[in-house]
């Protein structure tokens, strides 16, 4: 039980230490559209640059977990940069930390590699 705690507690400081680096680094930028309610259609699939096969159901559980990592830091930027380059990104990885998803990482892997069109490398 420590361990996870202490595990959490490792990813979440990663994340923040990300974010602020991210902010530090491009302090004009904006979220770059909406955060909720954006849509899971096959051109936001493009978007985020996935060449591999568009599956909505699994384009829309990876986005979930975007979405419920903004909605655990509540940082605007947070949800567009976990999904940029079709899930591939550091900020991705740390939400998966921080949602505590390891056990679910072969899963996710082959998930992103059917949408990323090549090994994720995540």
């Amino acid at each position: 039980m420590y361990h996870q705690h202490m595990r959490f507690a490792l990813a979440c400081a990663l994340l923040a230490s990300v974010l602020v680096s991210s902010l530090l680094a491009s302090p004009t930028s904006s979220a770059g559209g909406m955060v909720l309610g954006h849509p899971l259609s096959k051109r936001s699939f493009f978007d985020i640059q996935c060449k591999g096969v568009y599956d909505k159901s699994i384009f829309a559980r990876l986005d979930r977990i975007c979405e419920d990592c903004y909605n655990l830091f509540r940082e605007p930027q947070l949800h567009s940069l976990c999904r940029k380059n079709c899930f591939t990104t550091d900020y991705f990885k740390g939400c998966l930390d921080v949602l505590l998803l390891q056990d679910e990482m072969e899963k996710i892997q082959t998930w992103i590699k059917q949408l990323h069109g090549a090994d994720p490398g995540v």
